[in-house]
């Protein structure tokens, strides 16, 4: 879909470069067995390739002219259904179950997006974003590097981050001003982390990282006493960016039994 101008307001950049998404396409290899839902298809630069290969292929798309384009594009295959729905708002697990998405996610949605399709992930294989890359590097910090903060334990808890590949600003139309890069997730198996409530554990670890440079001691002086963090093994004088996503839990949990 060549004549269709980028849209700011919908922050769209499309995919350009075949060699791009050649290697996006071999790093999802979709096939027969597989339902794939791409989020943002635009132009349509892997779209073709994915109806072709996977067994079914839902395309959601917010732009409502690209929107139409695809369904004049694809009305005569009963394998691909066009969605013209705000990504945000959309229900996933109502797609079926054992879903893989795929998208070049709008840079100023990807982390709302992001929580938002944990919502749905009992329902989903795997995924495979391009995303910034300064966010993929969050996404998949270790304890003690700078990167490391709420994104990646709160994900982290969820999902197996594992960056790909970067992308040059040159592959899209029209370029963004960032670095971006592709990344692969994969939903945890349940209970991984035992967590007893997500929301207490999402409290302290913003709270922890809103003075990450602070110990613990004084980051979560209003949450936590030094009694509980040491009640869990922490050291309260350690900083926020030192505590593994393990220990957030275990701290989080030992709250939630308190507050019982």
């Amino acid at each position: 879909m060549p004549g269709h101008r980028a849209r700011k307001r919908f922050g769209q950049h499309f995919l350009t470069d075949p060699g791009v998404i050649d290697a996006i396409l071999r790093a999802v290899h979709a096939g027969g067995d597989d339902t794939v839902v791409e989020i943002g298809p635009g132009r349509g630069a892997i779209t073709g390739a994915l109806a072709a290969t996977a067994g079914h292929l839902h395309a959601i798309e917010l732009d409502r002219d690209l929107a139409e384009r695809l369904r004049r594009q694809y009305a005569d295959n009963p394998n691909v259904t066009i969605h013209e729905a705000d990504a945000l708002a959309f229900d996933f697990s109502a797609l079926g179950e054992r879903l893989r998405i795929v998208g070049n996610l709008p840079y100023n949605i990807s982390t709302p997006l992001l929580f938002h399709l944990l919502e749905s992930r009992p329902n989903i294989v795997d995924m495979h974003f391009m995303l910034q890359k300064e966010v993929v590097n969050r996404m998949a910090a270790r304890p003690g590097s700078k990167a490391y903060g709420r994104l990646g334990i709160m994900l982290g808890c969820h999902l197996n981050v594992e960056p790909l590949f970067d992308v040059q600003p040159t592959a899209f139309d029209p370029p963004p001003e960032v670095m971006s890069a592709v990344v692969r997730l994969d939903p945890l198996p349940p209970n991984t982390f035992d967590i007893r409530n997500q929301k207490l554990l999402s409290a302290v670890v913003s709270a922890a990282f809103m003075k990450r440079r602070k110990t613990l001691r004084n980051a979560l002086r209003d949450q936590v006493d030094i009694v509980d963090l040491e009640a869990v093994g922490i050291d309260p004088g350690l900083r926020p960016e030192q505590i593994s996503i393990d220990k957030y839990v275990e701290l989080s949990n030992h709250l939630a039994a308190s507050l019982r």
